[in-house]
């Protein structure tokens, strides 16, 4: 696996406010608790907290990706040159995180270099390798985000080469050992009692050179193409959300595990509906005499309309819960709700009779309304419904 600068510099479980030690389940927690914190929507311009907590949740939530990142940590502040520098650091000793290459090289090159050779006696670069990740974006209706969906995404892949069966060399010739690094893939440099070492430039930690490439695949071994693969999007997947496919990344190297596959959800706004967490929200025009009087108004909702009774004296701008008509439960403790929103609706022309109608009413109430003191967005109510509203 390729092991990310970030690994070295960011703490992940400092920006999850977690101890290292923390269960499964205390990752999980904090993550959501920081991603609710911190989303977008809820709280505008923490854009880049949030992503950094994506981000640490990413690794920390992944058992191998944490196991990974807690051993090069562990290296990284612990493991020092003769110089007394930090194993990793950028000054003092000229070898560079990012002169490093994966994870498996890291491992090779600090345990290898600074006690000697490793169990064998020599080492290789030949073992099993983590594939690469692998992002796709997928696009979906206001719909199939509150619902859930199962659909399929496109997304790259890496086969090997039909000319050269993944070697990379032209058809009737090989590789050959490099001679800079005696086919190791490493370079050692030797100081006192010390032995550090770094990938070979020559090869870049293959242990190999491909003298004639491969005119098909230009020496790399790998073919691009693309698959299929079927991603299940939970229900109440909000836009710029992270879903984590486990192994559909690349596949590794040499048997080594295939890497993961993330997919970037982007949500399109919906004409009439919008949302608020797992709450739906939609606003609905009603007459002056309804809301005067009161009346029963159907409602639309995403998956059938419903009807709302609406109390008399509603002031405009009141808002309404409907219990349970929001988002899907899916694991939650319940269902999100409906959110109605009641605007009065003022006509745009009226008819001599409508018109003698209403100057009637405005002698009645005099010029200065009924001395009421109108509500100000009025506070969410338990609205009454008929037909059974209630039922999922």
């Amino acid at each position: 696996m390729a092991v990310q600068r970030e690994w070295l510099e960011k703490d992940y479980y400092k920006t999850l406010g977690i101890s290292k030690e923390a269960s499964e389940k205390d990752i999980t927690r904090a993550y959501r608790k920081l991603a609710k914190k911190y989303h977008p929507d809820a709280n505008p311009g923490s854009e880049e907290m949030f992503k950094e907590v994506a981000a640490a949740y990413d690794v920390l939530g992944d058992t191998s990706k944490r196991k990974e990142y807690d051993q090069v940590r562990k290296l990284a502040n612990g493991a020092r040159n003769p110089f007394g520098t930090t194993f990793g650091s950028q000054r003092g000793t000229g070898y560079r995180v990012e002169d490093m290459g994966d994870f498996h090289d890291i491992l090779s090159d600090a345990l290898g270099g600074i006690f000697g050779k490793g169990r064998s006696g020599q080492r290789t670069t030949g073992g099993p390798r983590r594939g690469m990740d692998v992002e796709a974006q997928l696009n979906l209706s206001f719909e199939d985000a509150v619902n859930g969906i199962t659909t399929a995404v496109n997304v790259p892949s890496q086969e090997p080469c039909s000319t050269c069966h993944g070697t990379g060399a032209a058809p009737g010739t090989k590789p050959v050992a490099c001679k800079r690094c005696s086919g190791k893939g490493v370079i050692d440099d030797n100081k006192g009692m010390f032995s550090l070492s770094k990938i070979c430039p020559t090869c870049g930690g293959k242990g190999v050179i491909v003298e004639h490439p491969c005119p098909a695949c230009n020496g790399t071994g790998k073919a691009s193409s693309s698959r299929s693969v079927n991603v299940r999007i939970p229900p109440g997947v909000e836009d710029g959300q992270r879903i984590v496919v486990k192994g559909r990344g690349y596949s590794g190297h040499n048997n080594g595990p295939s890497g993961d596959l993330y997919v970037n959800v982007r949500v399109a706004p919906h004409a009439r509906f919008g949302r608020r967490g797992r709450n739906i929200t939609v606003t609905i025009p009603i007459t002056y005499p309804q809301a005067v009087l009161g009346a029963s108004v159907t409602v639309p909702t995403l998956m059938k309309p419903l009807t709302l009774k609406i109390p008399p004296s509603t002031q405009p701008g009141r808002t309404f819960r409907v219990k349970g008509w929001g988002v899907p439960a899916n694991g939650h403790l319940s269902a999100g709700d409906l959110l109605v929103t009641v605007q009065i609706q003022v006509p745009r022309s009226l008819s001599r009779e409508q018109k003698a109608a209403v100057e009637n009413l405005a002698k009645v109430l005099g010029s200065s309304g009924d001395g009421n003191t109108a509500e100000a967005n009025g506070s969410p109510a338990a609205a009454g419904m008929k037909g059974g509203a209630n039922a999922r």
